[in-house]
């Protein structure tokens, strides 16, 4: 089973990697621009420890051609999207960043995995 997690490098996306690369036998392909709140370090034990089942992505949600290749590349079946901008104090400094990736980047994301998945084969669609 492949998992494609966005946002992989934040808070709750690491935990959730550490768990998956230690209590699972998952391939974690781990998508994350590494803004501002991005902390690669907290899964690098994890990763190097499962090195086979690990891929690191940077690349930006709000890129649609690059997650339209994320996902062509690594052919998931489990998509979690845990990227966003989540520190309010910054939202009031600079909301426009926050509509880009929270509302623009989470459509972007829909749209790339809903033509991956119309492009799936039948079975692979229902299963």
């Amino acid at each position: 089973m492949t998992y494609l997690i966005t946002g992989g490098a934040g808070f709750i996306g690491s935990a959730l990697i550490r768990h998956l690369l230690g209590n699972t036998t998952a391939r974690v392909v781990n998508v994350d621009k590494l803004s501002y709140a991005a902390c690669p370090e907290a899964v690098a034990a994890e990763a190097e420890a499962a090195a086979d089942r690990y891929v690191f992505v940077q690349a930006d949600i709000c890129d649609a051609a690059a997650m339209r290749q994320v996902l062509e590349a690594h052919r998931p079946q489990v998509l979690m999207h845990l990227a966003a901008e989540s520190h309010v104090d910054r939202s009031i400094d600079g909301p426009g960043e926050f509509i880009q990736t929270n509302l623009v980047g989470t459509y972007t994301l829909l749209q790339a995995a809903l033509g991956y998945f119309e492009g799936l084969p039948a079975a692979e669609r229902e299963a």
